[in-house]
């Protein structure tokens, strides 16, 4: 039978994700009403320019007072698309205590304190909900989290920022170099004037940290993510890359180890073979490879940001929240009885790739072999090309630890043979 009653919904935002949010619940209303049993009302919307137009939104609903619209009482859900840690955290809170179940898209408020967010949920029996924090319109926290509920997951590897996964593929199809793709992605939208969050691997950094937490029941913090940014990476490198068939991504990785004892979540750039899944992602596409052992490996592809996508994702959550409270239960919780401990970088083992410059004399690759050697890292493969008394040495080893390779690098840099360091670069799915 169908509420006649609605359920009212706060949104705080109302930016690039927020009014597309609003556009979708106005112009999709009979439907969203069919699919969820009850209509669905726009209560209110909380921004920080009142004065602004935004088109199909009442004037009437707009206010500055985010806090006294979720304090309200009558507010069955709050939509919460502003982002950063405050004032959202305390408007997230606030809501569960005046009965409000909260959709977000708040990637790092969750990485830093998803937790606590979880514990307020249940202290007040409410939902929180945030498949848009993640990959934007690619289904993900919901499938770990219920459709993969009962197999084991031990390793999510994937492209989740969509601004780095364009500049990376311009440089690999075209030959530009780091500025230059850049430059081009803040011309088309995709990269913001201050890029710092996507090129320095903040923001998929705590998108690791959520996926993480997800898929081994376990409280990963952003502050337990090893993370480097891309900034760094030359056409050198993609040349190195392709002479070995392969490309090069910012990756999210997060493992559980051999063993079963611990977990790693870590954010790099990584050579990747062609024939790897991810290895076609191209654009401002993400895309998620889980291996799991029952399920075996899935991928999972499509846009990762953009008003439209993530909003896809809000709404989906909405959709789910409001059955449960139509219901008057609540849908799956913060899962973290494995408790398992996160292990430092060091103790990850992976593959690399090392290119050196050296001198171009006899015995230098002696003097290089023996050093990886006595650091326990062993050698895969080797090229040298030398041209008037220097050369580059590039080697590939087989898996080793992070530490170890850390070890082997300090003690080349220490030969008198060995000029400098040109790039170190790890290598992944395989």
């Amino acid at each position: 039978m169908m509420r006649t009653r609605p359920l009212k919904v706060a949104l705080l935002g109302c930016g690039v994700v927020g009014s597309e949010v609003a556009r979708i619940m106005t112009t999709h209303a009979d439907d969203l009403t069919a699919r969820i049993g009850a209509p669905v009302e726009l209560a209110g919307v909380a921004v920080r320019r009142p004065d602004r137009v935004r088109e199909g939104i009442d004037p009437a609903l707009v206010t500055t007072d985010a806090t006294a619209l979720v304090k309200r009482g009558d507010i069955d859900v709050v939509v919460e698309v502003i982002g950063g840690i405050e004032p959202a955290r305390t408007l997230i809170t606030t809501a569960f205590e005046h009965g409000a179940s909260v959709v977000s898209a708040n990637k790092a408020l969750l990485a830093q304190d998803g937790a606590a967010l979880h514990a307020a949920a249940e202290e007040h029996d409410k939902d929180l909900y945030y498949e848009a924090a993640v990959a934007g319109a690619i289904p993900l926290i919901r499938p770990l989290r219920e459709s993969l509920a009962g197999d084991k997951i031990n390793r999510v590897m994937g492209i989740v920022n969509g601004t780095t996964n364009f500049i990376l593929d311009k440089m690999d199809s075209t030959g530009a170099g780091y500025q230059e793709a850049l430059d081009e992605a803040t011309a088309l939208g995709y990269a913001e004037a201050d890029p710092t969050a996507d090129v320095e691997g903040f923001d998929a950094a705590a998108k690791a940290a959520i996926l993480a937490g997800i898929a081994f029941h376990t409280r990963v913090r952003l502050d337990d993510v090893y993370r480097e940014g891309m900034t760094e990476v030359t056409a050198a490198d993609f040349a190195s890359a392709k002479e070995m068939g392969c490309t090069i991504k910012l990756l999210a990785i997060c493992e559980r180890a051999a063993d079963g004892a611990s977990v790693t979540a870590r954010v790099h750039p990584a050579m990747i073979p062609l024939s790897h899944p991810l290895a076609s992602v191209r654009g401002a596409y993400n895309a998620v490879f889980v291996e799991s052992d029952a399920a075996g490996q899935l991928m999972f592809y499509g846009p990762g940001a953009g008003g439209s996508p993530t909003a896809s994702a809000v709404l989906g959550d909405l959709v789910a929240v409001c059955r449960n409270r139509l219901s008057e239960a609540t849908g799956p919780g913060e899962s973290a009885y494995a408790a398992l401990p996160v292990s430092p970088m060091g103790d990850v083992v992976t593959r690399y790739h090392i290119s050196l410059d050296v001198a171009d004399k006899p015995g230098v690759l002696a003097q290089v072999a023996t050093v990886f050697a006595e650091h326990g890292v062993s050698i895969d493969t080797v090229r040298q090309q030398g041209k008037d008394g220097e050369a580059s040495l590039v080697v590939v080893t087989h898996r080793a630890s992070d530490a170890a390779l850390t070890g082997t690098v300090e003690a080349l840099r220490k030969l008198d043979t060995v000029r400098g360091v040109a790039s170190i670069m790890r290598v992944e799915g395989e």
